[in-house]
């Protein structure tokens, strides 16, 4: 990610992570079985899956729903959209935390938020800079998770360090969403402040500057 952007990740309903998504089924409470690199969620409390699995991804993270959750063969019927808008959150909560945390931030909550039907968590992911030089040690990127799974960012300057660090786990959180962000749609770049001119690993070419 760039210094001073504000970036969307939309969640493919086609691609999931094995390992964060038991994350999420766990913080669900909903049962699953792991058998052979094949990850199959059984029951979904209060759900009927007529036989079936409620969701299968296999060994090649081909993802596959219950056939009586689909209209048409591929659209979720309305009334179980919620159901998996509770398993995106979950799952967009904890690729953000374990894609960060495993670089080194830390999780600060938002302590005033309230949950909303519009967003279900706010919180940041702090880093300290290790570069000598930097007179601007501390990072605080912000996330909002919205009711579907979307996740919303935002950051201000980031050291070069830290830059390297977020960047990394901006690009995981696009692989394990499947979706790739876009220049102009999905990244919306900020005015970034005149006293961050001569400051770099901003991408300043591509950024308007605030004189």
């Amino acid at each position: 990610m760039s210094c001073f952007e504000s970036s969307k990740f939309l969640k493919n309903p086609q691609v999931f992570s094995k390992d964060i998504l038991v994350k999420a089924v766990k913080q669900l409470g909903w049962e699953y079985k792991l058998d052979r690199d094949v990850l199959t969620i059984t029951k979904i409390p209060n759900q009927h899956v007529y036989g079936e699995y409620a969701i299968r991804v296999d060994a090649n993270n081909i993802v596959t729903y219950n056939s009586y959750y689909l209209k048409d063969g591929n659209k979720l019927i309305d009334n179980m959209k919620h159901v998996f808008y509770e398993l995106n959150v979950e799952y967009a909560y904890e690729t953000v935390l374990n894609e960060f945390r495993s670089r080194g931030f830390t999780l600060k909550k938002n302590y005033d938020f309230v949950r909303n039907d519009k967003e279900v968590y706010s919180f940041s992911m702090i880093g300290y800079s290790k570069d000598k030089d930097e007179t601007e040690k501390k990072t605080e990127i912000k996330f909002k998770i919205l009711s579907d799974g979307t996740i919303i960012s935002d950051s201000n300057y980031i050291p070069k360090d830290l830059h390297e660090l977020a960047d990394a786990a901006m690009a995981e959180i696009e692989e394990k969403f499947g979706n790739r962000r876009r220049e102009g749609i999905e990244i919306i770049r900020k005015v970034v402040p005149a006293k961050y001119k001569n400051k770099a690993y901003c991408e300043l070419k591509k950024q308007k500057i605030n004189s």
